[in-house]
């Protein structure tokens, strides 16, 4: 027995020579493709992993990455560097975002990632080992349409890049004991697109969700699912009632946020009405007005102080 534990020692080592490598690992998974398949059916469902499956090869392709496996609404990639992978994850959300300007709010297609720089056993093809479950279970604890990193991805970052990550709170990711240290990261431009808005009859500012199609109203729910990703309310009943049910739409564009309006009710930007079913551009900064009744201030990260109150909107 004492002989066999010697070559099992030996023949670790040569398989640790030979074929680890230290590799970036990217972990992309649809959000909410179960409730989706239940609605729209097989076929539907089976498209829109289709779609993530072929925004991921066209993205992936010019920044030296490959797709190893997919699974179910999954899929597993690896590249030699870290920068290259974040070029990736942004084309990625790039594409994701112009192909949903196209598609119904209740069929976006919104994924979460995980990104991890860790020693893998690989000949070329197949990539294994505990950082590739390491990854897996970073991208499961990711919000819609977030990019999480572990700690050891941020370390090989360059500078520049590491002004876009914030630190998230986090306790142990499920089937790992420890702690775990993450950052998201801030794909888009902030200059471009807000990433709060401030209700100004209060003190609260509220994080966008990172969709690309947000609706704004005062309904809640409706036939047993949210109505609304951001539900708009005052504390007087009255004045509650002159948001319409589904009020505008914030919408995603390559460069910044659109407003549309979806209600008769009167919605102004910078003081000015915006037409029903007409685009016009929110920028940081813009404030809108909703019926008379409530304002809301766009805003960066920059524009937040310490009086601020922040929150974050329900998720769909």
């Amino acid at each position: 027995m004492t002989e066999i534990i010697r070559m099992q020692s030996q023949l670790q080592q040569v398989l640790t020579r030979r074929f680890e490598r230290q590799s970036v690992l990217l972990f992309s998974d649809v959000v909410g493709s179960t409730p989706y398949f239940a609605r729209f059916g097989d076929a539907a469902g089976r498209q829109l992993q289709q779609l993530h499956f072929d925004l991921l090869a066209q993205a992936i392709a010019s920044f030296g990455g490959r797709i190893v496996d997919t699974a179910g609404d999954g899929a597993f990639m690896v590249f030699a560097g870290v920068n290259a992978a974040l070029d990736a994850v942004r084309q990625i959300q790039e594409l994701v975002s112009h192909e949903n300007l196209s598609r119904a709010r209740v069929q976006q297609l919104q994924l979460r990632m995980g990104l991890h720089w860790g020693p893998v056993l690989t000949d070329g093809v197949s990539v294994s080992g505990d950082s590739v479950n390491f990854c897996a279970r970073v991208a499961s604890s990711a919000a819609a349409g977030e990019i999480r990193l572990t700690r050891e991805t941020f370390l090989e970052m360059d500078s520049a890049r590491r002004v876009q990550c914030q630190p998230v709170t986090t306790g142990e990711l499920k089937g790992v004991s420890r702690a775990v240290e993450l950052f998201a990261l801030n794909w888009r431009e902030t200059e471009q697109f807000p990433t709060h808005f401030r209700i100004n009859e209060s003190v609260e500012a509220i994080a966008l969700p990172l969709l690309d199609i947000i609706s704004f109203g005062r309904l809640r729910d409706h036939e047993g699912m949210q109505a609304n990703d951001v539900v708009l309310a005052t504390q007087d009943p009255a004045a509650v009632r002159l948001i319409s049910r589904w009020h505008f739409e914030l919408r995603r564009g390559a460069a910044g946020f659109f407003l549309r309006a979806i209600s008769d009710s009167l919605t102004e930007v910078d003081g000015v009405p915006a037409p029903k079913g007409q685009d016009v551009p929110i920028l940081v900064g813009s404030r809108v007005g909703v019926a008379n009744a409530l304002t809301l201030e766009f805003l960066a990260p920059r524009q937040m102080d310490a009086r601020t109150q922040l929150s974050v909107a329900r998720p769909r």
